[in-house]
């Protein structure tokens, strides 16, 4: 059951909500969860809402390009993806401007291999990294 509130929290933390995944990770950590459950269960629910980004932007792209432009960090994330393409990808695992920029590679209708090699990498990494630190 805590694998799947795990998930659920790096699901909805790569979403555009304001929540983090890496305090859920850390959490479930702390309560003895296995290293390789934690770092697979969050891994899993980031990337799968990444790849749910992408597809929001690639096939909403005017209502989404819209949304993205009305806030500060959508309007950096679209400039920036706008202007380095794959590049901007490699800042898609840090707060606030990260998911905003998982959108706009979907707006940009950016290769799906190649968002997917970069970000999910990327998001995976993350937690490995921030669980190897603990």
């Amino acid at each position: 059951m805590a694998e799947f509130a795990l998930f659920l929290s790096a699901f909805a933390a790569a979403t555009l909500l304001p929540f983090s995944s890496e305090a859920a990770f850390l959490l479930a950590l702390s309560n003895d969860m296995p290293f390789i459950n934690a770092l697979l269960f969050a891994s899993l629910g980031n990337v799968l809402a990444i790849f749910f980004n992408y597809y929001l932007g690639y096939y909403f792209f005017l209502k989404t390009q819209e949304k993205l432009l009305s806030s500060r960090f959508g309007k950096k994330a679209y400039e920036l993806g706008h202007r380095y393409g794959y590049w901007a990808l490699l800042l898609s695992w840090l707060p606030l401007i990260g998911d905003p920029l998982t959108v706009v590679a979907g707006v940009l209708r950016l290769r799906f291999v190649w968002f997917v090699v970069i970000a999910g990498t990327l998001r995976v990494l993350r937690y490995l990294v921030l669980g190897l630190m603990v």
